[in-house]
């Protein structure tokens, strides 16, 4: 990319901030299979309106050669049913190698509260990168320098007559590598992140703009000012029948919880305003669908009316790594949830999973700050609790037999907490063709000789927490048979093969889901005539936040073999990889241990 430029013009015009930005973005490519990528996208929306754009290739032998095939269109973001959000795409001509493609346009930025970051690098080596911003005597900024390669930016300030001007500048800069099981970009990728913090009135008076959560909040409480002014006779009616009989505060918002997860579609919205303003409860119960806001809305209205203490709440999920101390901005956020205060703590209750269990945060908020709107002029943020590892069970267990070289035997498998409740919402989106692909997946082990059938899942006798997975299978031609002696490799199931983190090339933070607890037993029934002759030594070994057991036992005619993992990390930091190494450095020759049977 040899240049990656924004800049934006900030002012107050009327007593009404003003922004523009001007974005200009100048490809070359190097070889012919580069020069593949002939489509050009400018992403835009009602917020973010596009003014005016030109683009065209500059060809190698330097002849200028105006974009074809311009269209706009509807670009919706992904699991969105509808947003205001526009694509206009173009193809460049003429690109071979050593051409050089040119984008450049300006956009008005309708709400000065919906400022994006600024990305100076990005999934190629940027020569050029710099964003400058602009700001008018009348303009107080406030920015965050975010990423792993940020001491790469310089920053100047200077301060002119008539504005002030932030400049922030890359050169030479290699791209940053995308890994898949990385956190979203926001946590890695190297940007700038910047707000309005006040604003000079025509009256001389600075005004707080964004300048703490408690101006956020003051934006926030105004988008719930005007909903759910009274509980209609449906949505009444709806949550006195859920909560009669009940004499328990726990027991009536459970009831509420679980109706609205079970009888409220997520739907998502994101038009104009209407990606930010909740609908009215009454509306969302008539309809039977809603996004989350309005899944948040319909949930306070209930609680309330069932007398308890319920909250609209803004939070970010954890593909946002952003505070609302350091950013007190919309970017912070990008999600809506109810919170119930029940015996003097908070409860989350997010109606969008329809598995989530009551009491238990969603996995995608856990340890995120909550932005909870406590009246028309108060709030509190409260950090949404981490589950801990114990709490996420994965435990598969293995019976196995052999017979005529043939492997036979069964697997169970309990699932415990975000394992269970995951599955529980995966198998609910599957067809019959996807949920046996799916189940042979989870059953899979060993070779792939291994085959698997008689599927079965148990969620009935369980509770919302827990589920169990079936299946029966055989497995030719594992072990060996050597003059009498029989040898098995008892790893059916190797987590962690293969999974070494780069180190120290890699910059770039490795993401969970969720800390969790694995639990594999494999059973081996000692065949007819045989016994034990050797079993591998017992070994364990752990790091800070993570590591693994292993136990052989000769337990009667069986040999129980059992393998634990856990981890007790969300997010793992560069300066932990070393250490996550070294345990798999202890980890992978316990794959190559073999037990040894010989005859009586």
């Amino acid at each position: 990319m040899l240049k990656n430029i924004t800049q934006y013009n900030i002012f107050v015009d009327n007593d009404s901030v003003k922004v523009n930005s001007r974005d200009i973005e100048e490809f070359m490519f190097l070889t012919e299979n580069g020069a593949m990528r002939k489509e050009g996208r400018i992403y835009h929306s009602g917020f973010h309106k596009l003014l005016d754009y030109k683009a065209y290739t500059i060809a190698s032998n330097g002849k200028q050669l105006e974009a074809t095939d311009v269209k706009t269109k509807t670009n919706p973001s992904s699991g969105i049913f509808y947003d205001d959000a526009k694509v206009t795409t173009f193809n460049f001509p003429g690109l071979t190698a050593g051409a050089i493609s040119h984008v450049e346009y300006t956009t008005q930025h309708v709400n000065p509260y919906l400022l994006s970051p600024g990305y100076l690098i990005l999934g190629v080596p940027v020569i050029n990168g710099e964003l400058k911003i602009s700001c008018d005597p009348n303009i107080k900024l406030r920015y965050l320098l975010k990423g792993v390669s940020k001491d790469l930016v310089k920053v100047k300030e200077e301060k002119k007559k008539n504005e002030t001007v932030y400049t922030f500048t890359v050169k030479d800069a290699k791209n940053e590598d995308y890994y898949p099981d990385a956190p979203d970009r926001p946590y890695w990728g190297t940007h700038v992140v910047f707000h309005i913090e006040q604003v000079k009135k025509a009256n001389g008076q600075w005004t707080n703009f964004l300048s703490s959560p408690a101006d956020l909040y003051r934006l926030y409480a105004g988008y719930v000012s005007n909903i759910n002014k009274e509980t209609g006779t449906e949505l009444s009616a709806v949550t006195d029948s859920l909560i009669k009989g009940k004499t328990s505060a726990k027991a009536k918002a459970e009831a509420i919880y679980s109706w609205v997860q079970g009888n409220i579609k997520y739907v998502a919205f994101e038009d104009g305003m209407e990606g930010f303003i909740p609908r009215d409860a009454n509306l969302v119960c008539h309809r039977r669908f809603g996004d989350c806001k309005d899944m948040a809305s319909i949930l306070t209205v209930m609680l309330r009316h069932a007398g308890l203490k319920s909250y609209y709440t803004w939070i970010g999920t954890r593909k946002l790594p952003y505070t609302y101390e350091e950013t007190p901005m919309p970017l912070v956020d990008n999600h809506m949830i109810c919170a119930l205060e029940l015996d003097g703590q908070y409860i989350f209750l997010d109606g969008t999973d329809p598995s989530c269990v009551f009491g238990i945060p969603a996995d995608h908020i856990q340890g995120k700050e909550a932005f909870v709107g406590i009246d028309p002029a108060n709030f509190k943020i409260v950090k949404v609790p981490v589950v801990p590892k114990e709490e996420n069970l994965y435990a598969d267990t293995t019976v196995m037999t052999l017979a005529d070289k043939i492997l036979k035997g069964d697997v169970r498998l309990y699932l415990k907490g975000y394992y269970a409740t995951d599955l529980r919402t995966r198998l609910m989106y599957m067809g019959a063709t996807d949920k046996e692909k799916y189940s042979k997946e989870i059953a899979g082990r060993a070779s792939n000789k291994f085959a698997a059938e008689g599927f079965q899942y148990n969620f009935a006798s369980l509770s919302k927490n827990e589920a169990a997975f079936s299946c029966t299978f055989t497995l030719p031609d594992y072990g060996k048979n050597m003059a009498g002696n029989l040898f098995i490799n008892m790893n059916l199931i190797r987590p962690y093969e293969h999974q070494e983190i780069d180190y120290p090339k890699r910059k770039i933070p490795v993401e969970w889901s969720y800390k969790f607890t694995k639990r594999f037993v494999t059973i081996f029934n000692i065949p007819e005539g045989f016994t034990v002759d050797y079993l591998p030594a017992n070994k364990s070994y752990k790091q800070d936040g993570f590591g693994f057991a292993f136990t052989y036992e000769n337990k009667g005619n069986q040999v129980v073999y059992t393998q634990e993992f856990f981890n007790d990390y969300l997010i793992l930091q560069p300066e932990g990889f070393s250490n996550w190494n070294k345990v798999l450095e202890q980890l992978f020759p316990q794959y190559k241990e073999t037990v040894s049977l010989i005859k009586k």
